[in-house]
C-alpha cells in the first residue's frame, strides 16, 4: 500500500489561469512558492530557499476560486502528487505537480477583518460549519474585473484559530 498525500502552504507566484479542455471541463492552474530554511555554510546565517510548485485544480471549484487566487495570496493546499512525462521536439520532459483537493486561504483581505475568500474543500468550508446557501437570485458569479467582497471569518467566542498573536 502507498500513500500519496501532500500539504503545503505558501504564496501564489502568479495569478491563476483558468482554461477549458476540448470537452469543456475546467482546469485551473497556479503556482505556489514554499520556502526551505537552510544555514549558509559561509555566513552561518539562516536563509530561505524557495521551491516553486505547480498546482492544478479541476472542475467547478476551479471556476469559483479563480477570482481569488491572485499573485501573492497566502494559501494552504492539500492534494496529491502527479508525475507526468512527455516528449517535445525530441526532448524528454517531466513535471511533478500537486492535484489540489482542498484550498485554505491564509491571507487577510485589505480591510483586515476576515479572510479573502472562503475555504473550499470537498467537505464544505475548511472544517467549519457549512455556510448558508444563497438564494438562486444571489448566486451570480463574481465578475472578473471587480474586487471580491470580503467574507467574514468564522466566529468562535471561546478562541479563534486565527488570532493575530500566533507567530506564523
Amino acid at each position: 500500500m502507498s500513500i500519496n498525500r501532500v500539504v503545503i502552504s505558501g504564496n501564489l507566484t502568479r495569478d491563476s489561469e483558468l482554461r477549458q479542455t476540448q470537452s469543456g471541463y475546467s482546469v485551473l492552474g497556479f503556482g505556489v512558492a514554499v520556502n526551505d530554511r537552510r544555514r549558509n555554510q559561509q555566513t552561518g546565517e539562516w536563509e530561505d530557499y524557495p521551491n516553486f510548485i505547480d498546482c492544478t485544480l479541476f472542475g467547478q471549484r476551479g471556476v469559483s476560486l479563480e477570482p481569488y487566487l491572485k499573485k501573492g495570496t497566502k494559501v494552504a493546499i492539500e492534494g496529491k502528487l502527479r508525475y507526468s512525462q512527455w516528449e517535445r521536439d525530441g526532448q524528454k520532459r517531466s513535471k511533478l505537480e500537486v492535484i489540489v483537493e482542498e484550498v485554505e486561504f491564509m491571507s487577510r483581505n485589505s480591510g483586515g477583518s476576515g479572510y479573502g475568500a472562503p475555504a473550499m474543500s470537498q467537505g464544505g468550508y475548511g472544517g467549519y460549519a457549512q455556510q448558508p446557501q444563497m438564494a438562486p437570485a444571489q448566486a451570480t458569479p463574481v465578475p472578473m474585473a471587480s474586487t471580491p467582497a470580503p467574507v467574514p471569518a468564522p466566529v468562535d467566542t471561546a478562541s479563534s484559530v486565527y488570532d493575530d498573536d500566533i507567530p506564523f
